[in-house]
C-alpha cells in the first residue's frame, strides 16, 4: 500500500500539487487521470523519488519515503517496477538482456539465476521465443510487454506505469491493459498508472484518482465514474460521444 497526505510541490511560482492526499492499495490498479498540466507526472515523479515533495509525506507500506536514509532508500528502490511511456529498451541490449538488466543492477544474483528468471517473465509476458531480438526487431505491443517483463523480473511490491498503451493500437492496448491487471492481482502488487486511455479507465480502474490543477477532484472506482455528478470528471471522461452513450445507456440500466 501506498499512502500520500497532503503533498505540496511547486516549482519556482508555479504550484503543481497543491495538497494531493490518496491511499493506493495493493492488489488494485490504481489509475491516475488528468488533463495535461494537471499534476499527474508531477505526482508520479514524487512517488519514484525524482521530484522531492515541498511538504507533506508519501508512505510505502507505513516508511514515510522522507525519513529513509540513502542504504534504505536504495533497499525500496529495488521494491519498485517501473514501465515508461516508450517502453525505454536499451537499443544495442537484445530482450533478455534489457529484462535482465534490473536484477544486474540491484542483486548479486548469480547468472544462472538470472536466467531463470527472465525466463519465467518472458514466459509470463508470452514472449518465450525473444530472448535474442533486439527492441528493433519486434512491434511496439511486444516491446512493452517487454518492459512490463522488466519491470516484474525483481518481484516488486509497488508497479508504477506511464501511459502504458501510448502509441498503441486499440487491441494490443486492451491486451497490455488485461495482462498489467493480471500481474497485479497475480503478485498483490502495488500498480499506480498514468493515463489518458480511457479504455483503460473502464476496464481495469480499481481506483480512479482525477486531478484537476494540482488537486484532487475526484476518486472512486471504474463503476463509480459512471454515477458521478462531479462535473469536472463527467466533461472530462466523457467528452467523446462514445462514452456518453455508454454512460447514459448505463445509467438508465
Amino acid at each position: 500500500m501506498i499512502e500520500i497526505k497532503n503533498a505540496e510541490k511547486s516549482f519556482g511560482d508555479s504550484k503543481v500539487l497543491k495538497g494531493v492526499s490518496a491511499v493506493f492499495e495493493a492488489g488494485k490498479a490504481n489509475l491516475v487521470i488528468g488533463q495535461s498540466g494537471s499534476g499527474k507526472t508531477v505526482l508520479l515523479k514524487s512517488l519514484l523519488g525524482i521530484h522531492k515533495l515541498d511538504s507533506g509525506t508519501i508512505s510505502f507500506d507505513g516508511r514515510i519515503y522522507s525519513e529513509l536514509d540513502e542504504v534504505e532508500k536504495r533497499d525500496l528502490r529495488t521494491e519498485i517496477g517501473m514501465v515508461f511511456q516508450g517502453s525505454a529498451l536499451f537499443d544495442s541490449m537484445t530482450v533478455a538482456e534489457n529484462i535482465g538488466f534490473p536484477l544486474k543492477m540491484f542483486t548479486n544474483s548469480p547468472n544462472s539465476e538470472i536466467q531463470k528468471r527472465v525466463d519465467f517473465v518472458l514466459k509470463r509476458v508470452n514472449l518465450i521465443d525473444a530472448h535474442n531480438k533486439l527492441p528493433s526487431e519486434i512491434s511496439g505491443g511486444m516491446q512493452k510487454r517487454v518492459a512490463i517483463a522488466r519491470a516484474i523480473v525483481n518481484k516488486p511490491k509497488y508497479l508504477f506505469c506511464d501511459e502504458p498503451n501510448s502509441g498503441l493500437d486499440p487491441n494490443t492496448a486492451i491486451l497490455i491493459d488485461n495482462l498489467i491487471e493480471e500481474i497485479t492481482d497475480e503478485y498483490n502488487i502495488t500498480t499506480v498508472i498514468n493515463t489518458h486511455d480511457m479504455n483503460s479507465v473502464m476496464e481495469i480502474g480499481d481506483k480512479i484518482i482525477f486531478l484537476k490543477n494540482g488537486l484532487k477532484e475526484w476518486e472512486g472506482t471504474k463503476d463509480e465514474i459512471f454515477r458521478t455528478d462531479n462535473q469536472a470528471i463527467v466533461d472530462f471522461v466523457y467528452s467523446s460521444n462514445l462514452f456518453k452513450k455508454v454512460r447514459e445507456a448505463y445509467l438508465k440500466s
